[in-house]
């Protein structure tokens, strides 16, 4: 049975947060949950209470059901934010208006600040059911969790432990008043189908059919648990032996280590580090292919593209890398000092000047990349070509391209500052300056 006191407890971790946000749909659940907290807040010590409805635009009463959240928080003392969001016609409108819900909700939350949802038991039968019926793998088999990260705070789900009858009984005896969306009726959508179809007549054939689900969301989320703290163990020792200034900038791991792993541990891995790093999870079977060619040529620079960022294995490493890696930057002109922002997220060359180092010189600065076929001369070493520099240096195949290197004229002056030209050096009064390259990725 549903109580505000015993919503208090679920609510105890989130007691420090500077503020709650309450996803505010005017559905039953999300009024109880109102109406609970703002009893709570009555008789306790609580942080600030706002809400968010979320405007679709998606139904003709739309604007009627902002205005009984308006309403409904008024009377309650509560701020309500309505934020509107477009959807794009002929993609998934489920996906679509799920993504934009969250990114509205990410965009109010400050630090440490916690939202609520009032997703309950049922949304987590129908969620694991869907979930089941679509192919899912062990972290999927764990449903919504309770509690996550969102944003600059986290997101918190304290309504998990009730089920829809439970609420719907609580609204009732509190005479509330909520709005009923069509789309919850309508069976064109696969989690309405799932609620009013699949899972009435689950129950009727198998009644602890529920139960048995809920209670292999618990076993998936502590087997998630353990591998979660397996993976850490194992990026602790995956993550060491990048020193270049180069190279520190982006994630990798030793490639040689990783395989030592069995193959199970090597997906896991994988798929821990690219989330932590807010990346989506590799598809399975893209995943094993991938893992496949390391162990297939253990010389070969295997790669794999996956929405906005891609693993590939370069010089000993296994690389993390931003989508934007894969843009070839484009050649600019170089400012006499400062700091220059280079395209393609390729990070910033910074010119700053100094008693030794390159002469400033008349004649067109640019910035420019890799062609082939590149020759300098740096200081007591013979003439080489930019290709040996870089291989002799174990720069990676995939950042070699992004190298920016300073021309005056036609002349390649500097590789990034690591390598400068023997005759470009300033000698007498001549000003001299240094060049410095700061990857950064973001």
């Amino acid at each position: 049975m549903f109580s505000a006191q015993e919503l208090l407890r679920q609510l105890l971790p989130c007691t420090d947060a500077p503020t709650w946000w309450l996803g505010l749909s005017g559905g039953m659940d999300s009024m109880v949950l109102l109406d609970a907290l703002t009893e709570l807040r009555d008789h306790h010590s609580l942080p600030p209470i706002k809400a968010l409805h979320i405007h679709h635009g998606l139904h003709a009463d739309a604007d009627l059901w902002a205005e009984h959240c308006l309403q409904q928080c008024r009377v309650r003392g509560v701020e309500l934010i309505v934020e509107r969001v477009q959807l794009t016609p002929g993609a998934s409108i489920e996906a679509q208006a799920r993504a934009a819900r969250y990114q509205a909700f990410a965009a109010h939350m400050g630090s440490d600040d916690c939202l609520l949802l009032a997703h309950h038991q049922d949304d987590q039968l129908e969620t694991l059911l869907f979930r089941i019926l679509r192919g899912t793998g062990l972290r999927g088999l764990a449903g919504m969790p309770q509690r996550r990260a969102l944003a600059q705070g986290h997101l918190y789900r304290p309504l998990l432990g009730w089920s829809r009858s439970e609420l719907l009984a609580r609204a009732e005896s509190r005479q509330l008043s909520w709005i009923e969306d069509p789309a919850n009726q309508d069976q064109r959508f696969a989690r309405t189908h799932l609620r009013h179809d699949l899972l009435p007549r689950l129950r009727d054939s198998w009644p602890a059919a529920p139960d048995s689900l809920l209670q292999l969301a618990e076993h998936a989320a502590d087997a998630n648990l353990i591998l979660d703290e397996r993976a850490q163990e194992d990026l602790q020792l995956a993550q060491p032996g990048v020193t270049d200034p180069w190279l520190c900038a982006w994630q990798s791991l030793d490639a040689g280590y990783v395989q030592t792993l069995s193959l199970p541990r090597q997906a896991n891995l994988l798929r821990y580090w690219c989330q932590l790093n807010q990346f989506t999870s590799p598809p399975r079977r893209q995943l094993q292919t991938f893992l496949s060619q390391l162990a297939a040529d253990g010389d070969g620079q295997p790669e794999m593209r996956v929405a906005d960022y891609r693993l590939c294995r370069s010089s000993g490493r296994i690389w993390l890398l931003p989508d934007a890696t894969a843009c070839t930057p484009v050649p600019q002109p170089l400012p006499l000092w400062g700091d220059t922002p280079l395209s393609a997220s390729n990070g910033t060359l910074l010119i700053t000047p100094a008693e030794q180092g390159i002469a400033w010189r008349a004649g067109l600065w640019q910035v420019r990349y890799r062609q082939g076929g590149e020759l300098i001369k740096p200081p007591g070493r013979p003439t080489q070509s930019l290709k040996d520099l870089l291989q002799q240096s174990g720069i990676p195949l995939w950042l070699r391209a992004r190298v920016p290197l300073l021309y005056c004229d036609e002349q390649l002056v500097s590789v990034a500052g690591r390598w400068n030209a023997q005759d470009a050096a300033a000698s007498g009064n001549e000003s001299a300056f240094q060049v410095t390259w700061l990857p950064l990725t973001d």
